[in-house]
C-alpha cells in the first residue's frame, strides 16, 4: 500500500527489512550514525570554478592533468566534472572528409588543368590505361580517443574526418599511359 501511495519515493522492501532489523537490535535513532574519516573539504565552489576555468581553456585535458593543475585529488575532480558541471568526455564524430577551402580550390585547379589539356589534346584520355588519386599526409592522425573532449549534454559533438591524417595534405594524381 505504501508503494501505491508514494511510488518511487518509498523505501524498498529490502530497506524496510534492514531498518526493522536495526530497530529490533536496539537502535532508536533514525539519523545517520557518525562515520569515520575526514569530511571532504576540496569539493567547494571555488574549486568547482577553478575546474570550470581549466576546462574552458582546454577541453582535452585528462582528469589527472586537471587535478594536478588545480591541486586537488582526482576523485574530487571527477565528481566535480560529472556531477557539478554535468560534463562527460565525448569522442569526435567521424565524417568522411574535411577539406579546407585551399584544398577544395586545389582540387578544382587540377581538374581544370586536365580539362584544358583535353581541349588542346583531344586524344589525351585515349592513351590513359589507368588513373588514381590519393592523399599524401605529413603526419599520423590522432586517434579517436585522443580527440575526445569534455562537453555538456547540450553542447554539439565535435567532428573529425575519417581520412584526415593531418591538416597539411596534398593530393597525388597518377595516370599511367
Amino acid at each position: 500500500m505504501i508503494n501505491e501511495v508514494y511510488g518511487e519515493d518509498s523505501l524498498s522492501r529490502t530497506q524496510v527489512f534492514q531498518w526493522h532489523k536495526n530497530f529490533r537490535e536496539g537502535r532508536d535513532d533514525v539519523h545517520d550514525e557518525p562515520r569515520g574519516g575526514r569530511p571532504s573539504t576540496s569539493h567547494t565552489d571555488p574549486n568547482v570554478q577553478k575546474v570550470r576555468d581549466v576546462l574552458n581553456a582546454d577541453r582535452r585535458l585528462s582528469i589527472r592533468a586537471i587535478a594536478e593543475d588545480v591541486g586537488i585529488d582526482k576523485m574530487t575532480v571527477h565528481d566535480i566534472i560529472k556531477n557539478s558541471l554535468g560534463m562527460r568526455k565525448i569522442c569526435a564524430k567521424l565524417v568522411p572528409k574535411l577539406l579546407t577551402d585551399e584544398q577544395k580550390g586545389r582540387r578544382v585547379a587540377v581538374a581544370s588543368e586536365i580539362l584544358d589539356r583535353l581541349q588542346t589534346e583531344p586524344d589525351f584520355l585515349d592513351r590513359v590505361i589507368t588513373g588514381d588519386e590519393t592523399w599524401i599526409f605529413e603526419y599520423d592522425p590522432e586517434t579517436k580517443r585522443q580527440s575526445s573532449e569534455w562537453h555538456t549534454p547540450a553542447s554539439p559533438r565535435p567532428k573529425k574526418a575519417c581520412m584526415s591524417k593531418s591538416r597539411v595534405k596534398s593530393m597525388l594524381i597518377v595516370f599511367l599511359t
